[in-house]
């Protein structure tokens, strides 16, 4: 039996150390420190939010959700949200 295509996937980067000005959040604030970046790719968007490492809330980053096609677009799109992150000056996705 031929194994069915991934439909969704998730990544997660803890301890991502935030640069001056942190990132945009969707809520409206800037968050900034050591910071974990999650990613969920649905099959067609991928979701994207960001947390105080280890804490119990989540917030959208400012740009999230975006359309995203493929599985290897969505992981592509959460590094460059960890590279992001790690810049600061209010990161957001473009």
């Amino acid at each position: 039996m031929a194994e069915e295509p991934t439909s969704w996937a998730a990544w997660t980067t803890k301890h991502v150390h935030s640069g001056p000005g942190g990132v945009q959040t969707v809520e409206g604030i800037a968050i900034a420190g050591d910071l974990t970046v999650h990613t969920t790719w649905t099959g067609s968007e991928a979701v994207l939010t960001v947390q105080y490492t280890d804490s119990l809330d989540w917030f959208t980053l400012q740009g999230s959700p975006q359309a995203v096609s493929d599985e290897h677009s969505a992981r592509t799109l959460h590094q460059h949200a960890v590279e992001a992150v790690k810049a600061g000056g209010g990161a957001r996705l473009p």
